[in-house]
């Protein structure tokens, strides 16, 4: 019987948490502390599916497609439509995203994991995806997959499980209110080297005052730890630990004891080809988020850094970090 790819079902359940499963216990054997496993993963799986699948009001609209061979799942492959921050354009509309928690057996029929992304990309361009986007774990056959189709890597998740061995540094403090005008400086060049990496960080009109707005906001937030580097009239940097989020990790693991760092710049970055002055307040400021984690019995971070923005690349993986997951493009 010919293997045949549709969108997925409830009825589909039972067969999916065990595909789900087997892919990611693949992840945590990539790295325990990253991709911790929950105690209760089958269930975290199947309440995620469960509304995926149902619920007629959700956040952003995903697609699940299996292979079914004969009556048989052979793969899994999830999609969704990736809201736009609201600091960029976004002239291309949302882009789509075809996520990490997807999965095919070993003993599936050749080409289907082909299929599923085939199916995953009509979807996304059917519901108005003009950019898409595909994200992959430390995997050479999604990888593989990934750059035959015309992916190419857009965003690095460098990642470090050894967290807050040197302590705060003395000249990294915790930020203020004074000190929002300072880091929207600073986020405004971040965005202008990511806008001059890529297009794809084509700027919004208004990134100013939303990003101002979010920062203090951000300050009130207690699950995070917001510091900067020098005074507040002469601010040279800005990092933001903060806890992990689903984005980034499927509802098997969990995500209690891991952060992330997006929101991460120093003026010492500037240049995306080369570090200035080796990169010394820019390794600061790490090293404090770091502790900061540490401090909250977080073990495991992300830094999320453009895979064309070489001194930073060069900066974290001195700093004993290295590439857990990617995120590619395909305009």
């Amino acid at each position: 019987m010919t293997q045949t790819i549709r969108p997925a079902t409830p009825d589909d359940m039972q067969r999916l948490i065990e595909l789900l499963m087997l892919d990611a216990q693949e992840r945590h054997v990539e790295g325990a502390i990253l991709w911790k496993m929950a105690d209760d993963a089958p269930t975290q799986i199947e309440k995620a599916l469960r509304f995926a699948l149902s619920a007629d009001q959700q956040p952003f609209r995903q697609f699940w497609h299996v292979a079914d061979d004969g009556g048989k799942i052979t793969g899994v492959i999830h999609a969704m439509m990736l809201p736009v921050p609201p600091i960029y354009a976004g002239s291309f509309g949302e882009p789509g995203l075809i996520l990490p928690d997807s999965f095919v057996a070993a003993d599936a029929p050749n080409g289907t994991l082909e299929s599923l992304l085939a199916a995953a990309e009509d979807a996304l361009q059917e519901a108005g995806a003009k950019i898409k986007l595909a994200s992959y774990v430390a995997d050479k056959v999604w990888r593989t997959a990934f750059e035959a189709s015309g992916y190419e890597p857009l965003t690095l998740y460098l990642s470090r499980s050894d967290l807050g061995d040197q302590g705060v540094p003395a000249d990294v403090r915790q930020a203020r209110e004074d000190d929002v005008p300072g880091i929207v400086a600073r986020s405004a060049e971040n965005r202008q080297v990511l806008f001059d990496i890529d297009p794809f960080w084509e700027i919004h009109p208004e990134a100013d005052p939303r990003f101002s707005a979010w920062m203090t906001r951000s300050l009130t937030l207690r699950d995070r730890d917001m510091m900067v580097l020098r005074p507040s009239e002469d601010l040279q940097g800005y990092i933001i630990a903060q806890p992990a989020s689903r984005l980034h990790f499927p509802p098997a693991h969990d995500i209690t004891g891991t952060g992330v760092i997006d929101d991460y710049y120093h003026s010492e970055l500037a240049n995306p080809a080369a570090l200035d002055h080796g990169g010394e307040g820019a390794r600061a400021l790490l090293r404090a988020a770091e502790a900061a984690f540490a401090n909250r019995g977080i073990g495991a971070a992300f830094v999320v850094c453009p895979a064309g923005w070489a001194s930073k690349i060069e900066l974290l993986e001195s700093a004993g970090y290295e590439t857990a997951m990617v995120w590619s493009i395909k305009r």
